[in-house]
């Protein structure tokens, strides 16, 4: 396993990153206006609500847009380059920005199918990462 960049966690996303110890993806959502937020935060960006509780999500998603990066945004990727950045539209509706594996950078386009995958990170938590849906 090659080192890489290791999210924060904070008191607010600390659910979320525990989620993803047992490889469990959840996303917050608002019980005022039932719609889906990420990344964690105290207020909902839709109604302003203070009341966001963590779900089962389903890891699907298309790719609404991406960066090939050939030069690493952080020394900690220089070793991955090309990699590629993308912005996830979630089948739940929150967007999420995340990595593209699983294929060559190439492959990747705007409205690309994709699905949940992981990447183990050095503190036992595990990173979503996205790839190609089946």
């Amino acid at each position: 396993m090659s080192t890489r960049f290791e999210p924060p966690i904070s008191d607010i996303s600390a659910s979320f990153w525990d989620a993803t110890k047992n490889r469990e993806f959840v996303l917050q959502h608002c019980r005022t206006c039932d719609k889906a937020v990420h990344y964690p935060r105290a207020i909902c960006p839709h109604c302003h609500s203070t009341e966001l509780e963590f779900r089962p999500a389903s890891g699907r998603g298309q790719v609404y847009a991406f960066s090939v990066m050939h030069r690493a945004g952080n020394p900690t990727m220089e070793d991955r380059v090309p990699y590629v950045v993308a912005l996830i539209d979630l089948d739940e509706g929150a967007r999420m920005m995340s990595n593209v594996v699983g294929c060559d950078h190439a492959e990747v386009k705007v409205g690309m199918q994709v699905q949940l995958t992981w990447e183990e990170l050095s503190d036992g938590r595990n990173l979503p990462l996205f790839e190609p849906a089946e």
